[in-house]
């Protein structure tokens, strides 16, 4: 009998797997599409030669997760590639803020009037990242955290919402990069704990960076299962789970699911029936026959480039599509564009790029043309680049990746107390009805994002479980 069985290879379930299988338990992992990876993966999806990145690109979290760093996944092929910015944000008027790895070049870009805001916000958490961030998302855990008071500090400044930490801003560009921000994970700008999303975001960028996997975020997930592999557990994929007795015997079972169809094949009945889904993504990757057009020089540069004219516009968008039901005339849209940084990633002098915008959770129109009309704001010229584009709604989403239900990529939505205590107001988010059973995917803390903690926290788990059994 094995000690563990996992469901879903996406990063939370290969994560789970290495953690349980570092510690000496026999694991086996399940996954039911042909390749590892989840939300990251990499495939050529408009023409050949050019990889494209399906669902997550950039990775800030990835790159100071706790869980990725204590791991030797650059043995394993992984490796990290940095662009001149992290991140930049263009205004209308061709100019642009940053979120650069320097905090003072990212406040110079914000303007004189809020650059000593700006070091005062983030500078006292930066000094000590390394154990906020292990504190910040091992969170809820049976451990008490490491450093008390910066953790209450950031949650004094982060608990509100994002509206009220960026109320120290005195003029918009500030307050249009940091709405961007926190829109990352598709939650209102008014809703609980935003400030902490916007925080986690910048705070990243300064401490190691917004890089991107060479060859493509396959590499993180191809780097785990490898590293699974050499610990001796065992990868089947092609094998669909309906229902757990589709599963070998084990003394422990961790799905990298959604809540839905954990509660579908453990038989649990309306127990996760609560859980709320949010907004879905309209995403198009594009084949391009150069780099995009940008009128602001440092969005050229930027691995990733955040589309919204002000915060009122973004704010717009997102009430739109979690709260209106409708798709916003104007969307925030986040686009990475890998082939600054990789040249590996298309043919010679040619681009992939990647964009998405939010709408409502299953919706079922087309958004291209907004998309590209809020493009040709900020590059124009852009459609005269595409060579080929692959678009993907909210049924094409949730085709490609069972987790995304009606195109949520976060697993859940992330507003309300659902974006602190999911998939259930409880102190045990990992457990379920069954003591053998485990839910590891980002529908558990600390929530959506390629960074493996919500398996590296259910792992804990788990061997708690197989200990106790003896």
């Amino acid at each position: 009998m094995l000690d563990a069985v996992v469901v879903g290879a996406g990063p939370n379930g290969l994560t789970a797997a290495v953690e349980l299988a570092r510690r000496g338990f026999s694991v086996a992992l399940f996954e039911a599409r042909n390749t590892v990876g989840g939300g990251a993966r990499t495939e050529e999806l408009t023409l050949p030669g050019f990889r494209h990145d399906p669902c997550s690109a950039a990775h800030p979290l990835a790159v100071n997760s706790p869980a990725f760093r204590a791991m030797p996944l650059e043995r394993y092929g992984l490796r990290w590639l940095h662009p001149e910015l992290p991140m930049a944000h263009p205004f209308p008027d061709g100019t642009a803020a940053v979120l650069a790895r320097s905090v003072a070049e990212t406040a110079a870009s914000f303007g004189p009037r809020d650059a000593g805001a700006y070091r005062r916000l983030v500078e006292p958490f930066l000094a000590k990242w390394d154990t906020l961030v292990r504190d910040f998302m091992s969170l809820p855990s049976s451990g008490l955290p490491r450093d008390p008071v910066t953790l209450a500090r950031f949650g004094l400044a982060g608990l509100p919402p994002s509206t009220w930490l960026t109320s120290r801003f005195r003029d918009e560009r500030a307050r249009t990069l940091f709405a961007g921000l926190v829109a990352h994970v598709m939650a209102p700008l008014n809703g609980v704990a935003t400030g902490a999303v916007g925080l986690v975001f910048a705070l990243s960028a300064h401490a190691r960076g917004w890089p991107l996997a060479r060859g493509g975020s396959q590499a993180i997930s191809d780097a785990l299962a490898a590293y699974l592999t050499d610990l001796g557990g065992s990868v089947h994929t092609d094998y669909e789970v309906k229902r757990l007795d589709d599963l070998p015997p084990a003394r422990a079972y961790v799905f990298d699911t959604s809540p839905t169809a954990l509660a579908r094949i453990a038989g649990f009945g309306r127990y996760y029936d609560r859980f709320r889904y949010g907004p879905a993504a309209f995403k198009v990757d594009y084949a391009l026959d150069g780099p995009v057009p940008w009128t602001a020089p440092e969005a050229r540069t930027a691995g990733t480039v955040q589309i919204g004219a002000n915060s009122a516009e973004i704010g717009a968008a997102l009430r739109a599509a979690s709260r209106e039901g409708r798709a916003p005339d104007r969307p925030f849209m986040i686009t990475v564009q890998p082939s600054v940084v990789d040249p590996t990633r298309a043919p010679e002098g040619k681009h992939v790029f990647w964009a998405y915008g939010h709408v409502p959770n299953g919706w079922t129109g087309d958004l291209t043309d907004a998309l590209e009309a809020q493009l040709e704001r900020f590059a124009p010229g852009f459609r005269d680049r595409v060579l080929a584009r692959a678009t993907a709604g909210p049924a094409e989403l949730a085709a490609r990746n069972a987790n995304y239900v009606g195109g949520d990529i976060a697993s859940g939505a992330a507003s309300g107390l659902q974006l602190l205590l999911r998939p259930k107001l409880s102190l045990f988010p990992y457990g379920t009805p069954h003591p053998a059973v485990f839910l590891c995917s980002s529908a558990t803390p600390p929530g959506p994002g390629v960074h493996g903690m919500s398996g590296h926290n259910a792992a804990k788990a788990v061997w708690r479980h197989l200990r106790r059994q003896g």
